[in-house]
């Protein structure tokens, strides 16, 4: 069963052009993944601070590969100093 996945982050304003660099570089390695079918991230227009991914996989289990992967985990250690709060994760599937 795919797995659709948005995630909510929002960065500490000066943070956010770090916090950036790291949301690319997770888009650059997430897509080579063989159980990524999309991984697009977006900034909010109001405000800058917000980005959002809108995530498809095609099942759980590459879902957890991918949550496993070093750049995801560098990602972790920015949460706590770099994030005005710890991310949204709403995990979904189409009715």
């Amino acid at each position: 069963m795919k797995i659709y996945l948005t995630a909510i982050i929002t960065a500490k304003e000066e943070h956010r052009t770090e916090v950036l660099e790291v949301l690319q570089n997770m888009v650059t390695e997430t897509v080579k993944e063989e159980a990524n079918e999309l991984y697009t991230l977006h900034q909010g227009i109001e405000d800058k601070n917000q980005f959002i991914f809108y995530e498809i996989w095609k099942n759980e289990e590459g879902l957890k590969l991918h949550n496993e992967q070093a750049y995801i985990k560098a990602f972790g250690n920015l949460v706590n100093e770099k994030l005005q709060e710890k991310p949204q994760i709403y995990l979904t599937e189409i009715i």
